[in-house]
């Protein structure tokens, strides 16, 4: 992961799962990605209340972060599709074990 400005360094390995995982919208586009390849306008329908700028800055940061690949396919119109690199996918026990302790801990 490339170090980001304006920011400290990382100090332990919870902290870099956090620096890729921060914010409420990259923990869904990440969910959405897991059920499979999906385009822009499919990922925006999934991702009720998110905007366009906010969907557009969180698969850039992603791809930055190499979590998740954009492939543009050249033909008119042209076409370009959003997946999880398997950097990205091996974050899957990961949001599997937020989302049990979620369930567990919601009426807390």
């Amino acid at each position: 992961m490339k170090p980001r400005r304006g920011r400290k360094d990382v100090g332990c390995p919870v902290e870099s799962t956090l620096a890729v995982l921060n914010g409420r919208w990259k923990v869904l586009v990440l969910h959405t990605l897991l059920q499979g390849t999906q385009r822009f306008n499919e990922l925006e329908r999934n991702l009720h209340g998110i905007t366009h700028r906010t969907l557009t800055r969180m698969l850039r940061e992603l791809e930055r972060d190499g979590i998740v690949v954009r492939t543009v396919f050249a033909q008119v119109p042209p076409r370009v599709e959003y997946a999880l690199t398997d950097r990205g996918r091996s974050l899957a026990p990961v949001l599997e074990a937020m989302h049990a302790w979620g369930e567990r801990n919601a009426s807390a």
